[in-house]
């Protein structure tokens, strides 16, 4: 599981060290306008929407653990063509193997957590990954940002060749994970998981809880990833008068929320019932949105302004570590073990295109809608409560609550074994 984490920790890392500046690069340092970037990022989208579809079902064929090697060798191949890309083609093509490397492994560590915890440690294992997510983008949006420098594109070439390198070492740690193999995992492939995985989207549409977790979590990245660097970050520009540098300090204001507060929630969250901690992060996120109201439609000073505004992203934040250990393992939880990939390959299939057109709906509202944007998306966020709360329904109780596991564990250790027999 630490190798895992790991590893979780250096996609992270390699994502936030050239993302944030793939627009100026290619646009910019590569001079090939601005028109050419914007179809560098949606190559850069739309080759996860192409490639997650596939992946879960090589996942539970073949196992995550080559799936995490082969996504890490493309995302390094991806990287390293980026840096030295001066033409319209290749920087195209290597948006399309760089987004795709990076979007496959997400289902492929997911899976690899499911296979080494159960179900009284997944809940702990995803805050942990989310967390070690959060920091490694934060350290390496920061490490790159020391690093690049527009007038001397050798910068940025250094700056794709390290994110190479981290994929090549990710491979390298992947290599030397040994996955247990425990009963379970091996009764949950018979001879027949080829033929059930077959069936797998069928299956999944059958499950009405997936759906529903799955209608549920497209509202959640909508609502909120979505939004943070197109609709929000538009709409605290041109609304509550916010310097480009202070939407910097949002975002730093949001990874320091989540960073501190991720195992204080963790100890709330792990007693309670998934379907109200969703519940309330769409509560939380409510407020976040009416506190942006407040930023840009009130009448306070510019510095009361940006203080609203940067508690904005830090209530995202708090939601945020409220969600880590309670959707992801739920996916894990709602999944045949032998159809783990698929599920999680779904669930990330969802959030990618919640991504896409976030800020496709966000932007425009956000830079020119103000009032009806934030009452959209305070409508959203209370949209989250109800169809966390409706979930709920569907859900057994210790799938909604993990904890019971090991409640019903600890009884039975202690139980004396005169007890459990009868007297002769």
């Amino acid at each position: 599981m630490r190798r895992i984490q790991a590893g979780t920790a250096l996609s992270a890392f390699g994502l936030g060290f050239t993302v944030p500046y793939l627009y100026i690069y290619v646009s910019q340092v590569r001079d090939l306008g601005a028109t050419t970037a914007g179809v560098v990022l949606a190559v850069f989208a739309m080759a996860a929407l192409v490639a997650l579809p596939f992946t879960g079902r090589v996942i539970d064929r073949r196992g995550p653990l080559p799936v995490l090697v082969g996504a890490a060798v493309l995302a390094s191949a991806g990287a390293a063509s980026m840096g030295l890309a001066g033409s319209v083609p290749a920087a195209v093509l290597s948006a399309a193997l760089l987004g795709a490397g990076t979007a496959v492994m997400q289902p492929a560590l997911a899976t690899m957590i499911v296979w080494s915890s159960d179900a009284s440690t997944r809940t702990r294992a995803f805050a942990t990954q989310f967390f070690l997510q959060n920091l490694g983008l934060g350290i390496g949006g920061l490490i790159g940002g020391h690093i690049v420098d527009e007038s001397r594109p050798g910068s940025f070439t250094l700056l794709f060749g390290i994110e190479a390198a981290m994929f090549l070492v990710l491979a390298g740690i992947a290599f030397s994970v040994r996955l247990p193999r425990s009963l379970s995992l091996q009764e949950a492939r018979p001879e027949n998981a080829e033929a059930k995985a077959k069936g797998g989207m069928r299956a999944l549409l059958g499950n009405r809880a997936m759906v529903q977790l799955c209608v549920l979590g497209f509202v959640v990245f909508f609502a909120c990833y979505g939004q943070f660097e197109s609709g929000l970050a538009a709409y605290g520009t041109e609304a509550a008068g916010i310097e480009p540098a202070t939407l910097g300090t949002a975002l730093a204001a949001n990874t320091a929320v989540i960073v501190v507060a991720q195992f204080v929630v963790l100890k709330f969250v792990e007693r309670r019932r998934r379907s109200r901690v969703i519940a309330g992060v769409g509560l939380i996120w409510a407020v976040a949105w009416i506190t942006a109201g407040y930023a840009g439609l009130g009448d306070g000073s510019q510095a009361m302004a940006t203080a609203a505004f940067i508690s904005t992203y830090a209530l995202f934040g708090l939601g945020e570590s409220m969600l880590s250990p309670t959707i992801a393992p739920l996916v894990a939880d709602l999944a045949p073990e032998a159809m783990v990939g698929q599920y999680n390959s779904a669930f990330a299939l969802v959030k990618q295109l919640a991504l896409a057109v976030g800020p496709a709906v966000g932007g425009p509202m956000g830079a020119a809608l103000h009032g009806p944007y934030i009452v959209t998306f305070v409508l959203f966020s209370l949209g989250i409560s109800v169809l966390a709360l409706r979930l709920g329904r569907r859900l057994t109780p210790v799938q909604d609550q993990p904890s019971l596991v090991s409640r019903s564990r600890v009884v039975t250790t202690h139980k004396p074994a005169e007890q459990m027999e009868p007297a002769a």
